[in-house]
């Protein structure tokens, strides 16, 4: 091959090459390099939980079944009307080691205040975790026999298997109080004629699978109970409550629950039997935006009544917003055994016929929130009570109440807000409204028709902690001597407490109770406290 075109092409394309060297400047179509710096500042903020509403007696019933979320029932029976202390739970429920798991704290005040509360949450393992909680406080009034002494233990453990939890716990329970509410002019009663105590004996053992995966799901439980009372007085109690659900998918839940709970009330002119036993098998759907639940009750009560309790409800989120709408019908039956009606009213008579309470609801409700500090919630509901227990003073002395079971109706409105401000402050007010009617009686007796509940929460300084509340009840209406209808004074009881760090094992708190010093009567014939102050410390190890 000749190597001269190849020459000449090279030749050629040097010469030009030089030439385009030696012209003028030419315009660069390349970007030059550029640096973009991108500057961001994330400040985290913790939105902190609202704080549970405090709701009242007469309570809306939950738009899920209750007995799929067992729960061991709260023991500490707290019987007249009064502001309790705030207590911090014993810590320990975390697998995390906590620095000061446990605590001790004691007081003392005015009207001869004496206070102990103590909890242990540092018995734990691996696989296990413990609580015990002590308590005890008492009181003296100015009225003779206005006295007051609440004392309890409860105890509680949970052993973790690979796919299930063993839980039990036993409380035990001493209430003593004394039946002041005679005219004491007229009559002369020893300590021993007019006290009562109250003494609860409580234990319960159940189960449950924590398999994620498994489509069965069971939480059957146990519960014994022993409950007596001075005047000859005995009651014992044993219920099983067996709740089981299969998963055919993420959305559909079949359900069944087995209940049966039996009372037996001993006295010296009394011995009854007081049980119901049910059979709730149901469906459970649940969406992004929809859960709802029908469930059909069918249960024997006392003297082999026959019963139909529907459980119907539905919550629905509404898209784009932060509101939730519920509705629903629920029915449900109450033993009404003495420890219940003597839980309400201390002053009870032993000597009582048994009748259960059968309740309807019909209800609507609607929750949401504005912004990231406030949320509220509202229900109206519609009641038919059959067999309600109503209180009515006896007619001789008047010290004790007794029992009247009324067939009634009632209209409700219940309305709660809360504002919470990360952990700088917290305040809430809950408020419950009835208007009863058809009644056989002229009133539901001894059972007010207005109730309204606030707290307020401030942290001032990183090691003081204020808190106070408000509680307001009206429309109580009761028999006097005579057979006379009275209205009770309506009920303002305003109080607060105030805690600080000295270090961080040890804190100095004080209570103040009924600030008002109203002389309210939340039974007739009963006067409260009146301004109760006390304080003491709080030791953390």
């Amino acid at each position: 091959m000749s190597m001269k075109p190849f020459f000449i092409l090279v030749l050629v394309a040097a010469s030009f090459y030089a030439k385009a060297q030696h012209t003028g400047p030419s315009v660069d179509t390349v970007l030059k390099g550029a640096t973009i710096e991108v500057e961001q500042s994330y400040k985290p903020q913790v939105k902190q939980a609202p704080k549970p509403i405090w709701t009242p007696q007469l309570p809306p019933a939950d738009t899920t079944h209750p007995i799929f979320s067992y729960d061991v029932p709260q023991q500490t029976l707290y019987y007249t009307y009064t502001s309790q202390p705030l207590r911090p739970l014993a810590l320990g429920k975390d697998t995390a080691r906590q620095p000061f798991a446990n605590y001790i704290a004691a007081g003392g005040g005015n009207l001869s205040t004496l206070y102990l509360d103590a909890g242990i949450g540092s018995i734990k393992g691996t696989n296990y975790e413990t609580d015990i909680h002590i308590h005890d406080i008492s009181q003296k009034g100015n009225i003779e026999y206005q006295q007051s002494s609440l004392s309890g233990l409860e105890a509680e453990g949970t052993l973790h298997e690979e796919l299930s939890d063993w839980h039990a716990a036993i409380d035990v329970e001493r209430n003593q109080y004394y039946y002041y509410g005679y005219d004491h002019h007229q009559y002369d009663y020893t300590s021993d004629e007019v006290r009562q105590t109250y003494t609860t004996i409580r234990a319960c053992v159940d189960t449950k699978n924590t398999d994620s995966t498994d489509k069965i799901k069971y939480h059957p439980a146990v519960i014994a109970s022993l409950y007596d009372a001075r005047f000859n007085t005995s009651e014992t109690n044993i219920g099983v409550n067996a709740p089981f659900a299969y998963d055919f998918d993420n959305m559909l839940q079949a359900m069944v629950a087995v209940n049966a709970d039996i009372a037996h009330l001993a006295t010296s002119t009394i011995s009854a039997n007081n049980g119901i036993a049910e059979l709730l098998p149901g469906l459970n759907m649940h969406t992004e935006v929809f859960d709802g639940h029908a469930l059909l009750g069918l249960a024997v009560g006392m003297g082999g009544s026959g019963y139909i309790l529907p459980d119907v409800g539905i919550l629905l989120a509404i898209p784009n917003t932060r509101f939730r709408v519920s509705a629903g019908y629920q029915s449900t039956l109450r033993q009404n055994t003495y420890e219940q009606l003597s839980t309400e009213n201390p002053y009870l008579s032993n000597v009582y016929a048994a009748m259960q309470t059968k309740r309807d609801e019909l209800y609507a409700g609607l929750q949401g929130s504005t912004g990231n500090h406030l949320s509220y919630s509202g229900r109206i509901s519609w009641w038919q009570f059959a067999g309600l227990p109503t209180f009515l003073n006896d007619t001789g002395d008047h010290k004790q109440f007794y029992v009247v079971y009324d067939n009634v109706k009632a209209a409700s409105v219940q309305l709660g807000a809360r504002y919470t401000l990360a952990d700088k402050w917290s305040a809430g007010i809950t408020g419950d409204f009835y208007h009863f009617y058809n009644g056989n009686q002229p009133y539901v007796w001894q059972e007010p028709n207005t109730k309204i509940k606030g707290d307020f929460t401030v942290m001032l300084l990183s090691k003081l902690t204020i808190t106070a509340y408000l509680a307001f009840m009206d429309g109580i209406y009761a028999k006097d001597g005579s057979g006379s209808i009275t209205k009770l004074k309506a009920i303002a009881d305003l109080g607060g407490k105030a805690e600080y760090q000295i270090i961080p094992r040890l804190s100095a708190f004080v209570q103040l109770d009924n600030i008002l010093n109203d002389q309210y009567q939340r039974w007739l014939h009963y006067q409260a406290y009146g301004i109760n102050v006390y304080g003491g410390l709080r030791l953390k190890f």
